[in-house]
């Protein structure tokens, strides 16, 4: 490669641009069911190549979609699900006309995998070739075209353009055959499932693209049907006449074999990439997850024994999990899984790797986080009480506080973008955590707008460790959204008696379980009770004691350590989890100079992620309110102003620095909200 060639690829925005189907999945949960008698379904994004768009991302490429969409819910959920994964979506077109393609999926047994497809006039068929811009495909350095966008003459107008585009730039092209009978109209509805039916139209149709692409993947089915023959050298053989693309044939638990040049009598002779011996779940995207490891090292380049490798460990863990999308391994996934392997032949109960799997997968969130906490329920049951007020008062007052959080926050961001503060630290993202109980019309309001919102499942003061819902803990979490983030207070020191401690971590752990099998993350809050001695140590002590249960929670809830505590707790939880969004700092009502000293202690540590706290910032407004001394815009008001003035106590002391002396250096000039 020249100089200029060299330039010139660095230079491409995209590493893989990926076209054809982006639908949504409906996965039975009910395993062994014929699709007639599951009850539930899980919704997933769906659609080979979006599948693929996923995986790829996940491992590490820079990825974009060229597609159409429903100008409807499901539209906007592909297109949000593909955004969450680092997908650039600038070209998956939204088509006011038809609607969103849906797939019902089911897991009978290891051998029969049904399939619904509604796609009769959808969205992502009327991809046109004016839907598709050269200049877009110029900026990859790889185009995947799906087999399936060829079975139509709109959308095999557009597979045309692509891959003419990416010729004449020097995008090399993929086809992924994804033979589908059915989308080709060669079975009834009902047979999505069928993998193969002879048709020398269809076997003209895609040896008629074959000279533009310069990688060809599919089964042993779809390397018969692309080379019109049930003999596989002789299709293999009638493939690489027309083509000198890289051939990778996908061969199940035997792996795959790759062809780049002549085609030999005996398969065997081929670059062979060996299977992964597993027990087969789900062989329902297995292939889209194949075709994502293999991108990973064919387009960087990389040896073909090693994106074979990728490829196949790819599909083995993606074929040992519910869901295709979903289930897409990440790169740090994928690396532990080649360096270490598993003593699991079902490969989804392995619980390191499934806690990779989901820790390495979660959605963005911002660097730091502002969070005002008002889940609190006994103390206001027992304000509302003194006050002689009822249940429908502490549901108000809820909701004035979450007015006020986001009055508050939105008049911070707006001073600070005023101000343009370059230079100093950035503003901490917004959150809050709130309680079904008395805030179920807030967290109903707020869900869905991007805000940060943890809700917390435990029975207030409960020690052992009770939850609201009682012991039905994963059928109430399937009630919640996902985006919830489950909370919860452990009261617990690490000096315990016994049985009391072991009690408490069962719950724990249970709890944990409900939040894995819900995709739920888990935000652990760690306090030791005031009536026993704490040293330093005791909250790392305590953190220890979680994760020796084989508990990794997303999120910690601590109390702001001194500096040889957060030494401590660093070190704690670094080696058991170095994938642990961190900690947030609690209050517990403390003053603002108390919180100061505490942030401070927190500048610079990695693991710290900003704080959650609520008694220090409403307790005064509530025991006003309840008395009847404070209106609603007096709340409101009180409440923005102190939450702001804690966002800017955070920037102040992450600006200071640990080791800077002094006290509060914040300016407590009153804010109008």
């Amino acid at each position: 490669m020249s100089l200029i060639q060299e330039y010139s690829e660095k230079a491409r925005s995209f590493d893989v641009l990926c076209l054809g189907r982006a639908a949504v999945d409906l996965y039975g949960e009910q395993i062994g069911a014929r699709l007639e008698d599951v009850q539930t379904f899980a919704r997933y994004l769906g659609g080979s190549p979006a599948n693929t768009a996923v995986g790829a991302a996940r491992l590490g490429l820079r990825v974009g979609m060229i597609s159409r969409v429903g100008d409807e819910h499901n539209g906007r959920f592909v297109r949000e699900a593909l955004q969450r994964e680092g997908v650039d979506v600038s070209q998956v077109g939204i088509d006011p006309q038809r609607l969103t393609a849906l797939v019902f999926l089911g897991l009978k047994d290891q051998d029969t995998f049904p399939l619904l497809f509604y796609r009769q006039h959808c969205a992502d068929m009327g991809l046109k070739a004016e839907h598709v811009n050269p200049a877009c495909i110029a900026a990859s350095r790889a185009l995947l075209i799906s087999g399936t966008h060829l079975s139509h003459p709109d959308t095999r107008g557009a597979c045309l353009r692509a891959m003419h585009a990416a010729r004449a730039a020097g995008t090399r092209v993929v086809l992924d055959i994804d033979y589908r009978p059915v989308l080709w109209g060669l079975t009834s509805l009902g047979m999505g499932e069928q993998r193969y039916v002879a048709s020398p139209s269809v076997s003209g149709e895609i040896q008629s693209v074959l000279p533009l692409c310069d990688l060809v993947v599919g089964t042993e089915e779809e390397v018969h049907i692309a080379g019109g023959s049930e003999d596989t050298v002789a299709a293999l053989r009638r493939i690489r006449a027309v083509t000198s693309a890289l051939i990778v044939m996908k061969r199940g638990p035997m792996g795959c074999s790759a062809f780049p040049g002549a085609i030999a009598d005996d398969l065997n002779d081929a670059v062979q990439g060996p299977g992964f011996p597993i027990e087969v779940f789900n062989v329902l995207g297995a292939g889209d997850a194949f075709m994502a490891g293999l991108l990973r090292g064919w387009v960087r380049d990389e040896p073909l024994g090693d994106a074979l490798r990728y490829a196949n460990a790819c599909g083995a863990l993606v074929v040992s999990r519910h869901g295709c999308a979903p289930a897409m391994p990440s790169w740090i996934e994928l690396s532990h899984f080649l360096a270490h392997g598993s003593r699991c032949m079902r490969l989804r109960e392995d619980t390191l790797l499934e806690h990779l799997h989901r820790a390495s997968t979660r959605a963005a969130v911002p660097p730091f986080l502002a969070i005002l906490a008002f889940d609190h329920r006994a103390q206001l049951e027992d304000l509302a009480m003194r006050s002689g007020a009822n249940a429908q008062r502490i549901a108000r007052f809820k909701q004035l506080v979450a007015q006020a959080a986001e009055q508050g926050y939105a008049l911070e961001q707006a001073e600070q973008r005023l101000a343009g503060a370059t230079g100093t630290v950035a503003l901490p993202g917004p959150g809050v955590i709130v309680d079904g109980r008395y805030g179920g019309a807030v967290l109903n309001r707020l869900t869905g707008t991007g805000l940060w919102i943890g809700r917390p499942v435990e029975l207030p003061g409960s020690r052992p460790l009770a939850f609201e819902d009682g012991d039905q803990l994963a059928l109430a979490l399937r009630s919640w959204p996902a985006e919830q983030v489950v909370k919860c207070l452990l009261a617990h020191h690490p000096d315990d008696e016994m049985g009391l401690a072991m009690r408490q971590i069962a719950s724990v752990q249970a709890l944990a379980r409900a939040c894995q099998g819900t995709g739920h993350e888990l935000l652990l809050e760690l306090i030791p009770p005031r009536d026993l001695p704490a040293g330093s140590d005791t909250v790392a002590r305590g953190v220890q004691q979680i994760y020796a249960a084989d508990v990794r929670p997303d999120w910690w809830k601590l109390p702001p350590p001194d500096m040889t505590g957060w030494a401590l707790l660093t070190e704690t939880i670094t080696r058991h989890d170095p994938l642990c969004r961190g900690v947030l700092l609690l209050g517990l009502e403390a003053s603002e100079e108390q919180l100061w000293h505490g942030f401070r202690a927190a500048a610079g540590q990695p693991l710290c992620k900003g704080f959650a706290v609520g008694r220090t910032l409403f307790a005064e407004a509530a025991s006003a309110w309840f008395a009847g001394e404070l209106d609603d815009a007096g709340v409101v008001a009180q409440v923005a102003t102190r939450y702001r003035r804690l966002i800017r106590l955070w920037q102040d002391s992450q600006a200071v620095g640990p080791e800077a002396a002094g006290t509060l250096r914040i300016d407590t000039q009153e804010m109008t909200p």
